[in-house]
């Protein structure tokens, strides 16, 4: 469960809403020269400079590794609870999630090595360590790289107060909810993994919220059967 977060399971938002959004994101994003990423199931995604780091804008949506191998989908609680392998799902195994808030997989996808397009990562803790602390250290990198507006205020999908949310970077972080148990925390926060393993069957992953403009770290890890969203880094050795 995330700090400062309320727990929510299913949401509805309006279609005008969502049209207004993607036309935000699609206009504040600072694009990478304006190059495109495609994974293996032919999705594309803009990507973005922030520091000497280039990230995917949006959340990975993948069904599929990098050889071409399809991810285990897994949509009842109990299996994905006790899963000890790869799994995907969407939010509330709803497809519709799949454009704005991209797939949630658990650790044993990201341990693969294979869930990015070839060239691409998930970043390690200190990647994302990297990124927060060139963005001024965890106490404001949240507000800078999320999403701006309020489902309440008619031009956002964060839950108010959405606290200094600026989204200066064109990074885009999006409030794409967990999958614990239960699916939980849509449109409260976003949870992204990273590669790093932590002790006990546990691994690290960072997240933020609407409460604050934080970006907060995992100090004991998540569970690895947990569903979290994955952001792609590019590997500083391609071209």
């Amino acid at each position: 469960m995330l700090i400062g977060m309320n727990a929510i399971t299913k949401i509805s938002i309006p279609l005008f809403l969502i049209t207004g959004v993607m036309a935000v994101l699609l206009t504040s994003c600072k694009k990478e020269d304006d190059k495109a990423v495609t994974d293996t199931d032919g999705n594309i995604y803009t990507t973005v400079t922030i520091g000497t780091q280039i990230w995917m804008v949006e959340n990975l949506k993948t069904t599929k590794y990098n050889d071409g191998t399809e991810i285990p989908l897994i949509t009842d609680n109990a299996g994905w609870s006790n899963a000890t392998a790869a799994a995907y799902c969407w939010y509330d195994n709803a497809i519709t999630n799949k454009d704005l808030y991209g797939a949630l997989y658990n650790w044993y996808a990201v341990s693969t090595g294979k869930l990015c397009p070839k060239g691409w990562h998930v970043p390690s803790e200190s990647e994302w360590a990297e990124l927060v602390n060139y963005l001024g250290g965890e106490s404001v990198a949240g507000g800078k790289l999320k999403t701006t507006g309020t489902i309440e205020g008619g031009d956002g999908l964060w839950h108010q107060p959405n606290v200094d949310a600026t989204n200066e970077t064109g990074f885009s972080a999006l409030p794409g909810g967990l999958r614990g148990s239960a699916f939980n925390d849509i449109n409260w926060g976003g949870v992204w993994w990273t590669s790093t393993e932590y002790p006990s069957n546990r691994a690290y992953y960072f997240y933020i919220n609407n409460n604050d403009g934080s970006v907060g770290d995992s100090d004991d890890g998540g569970s690895r059967s947990s569903g979290y969203s994955v952001r792609c880094l590019k590997d500083r050795s391609m071209p």
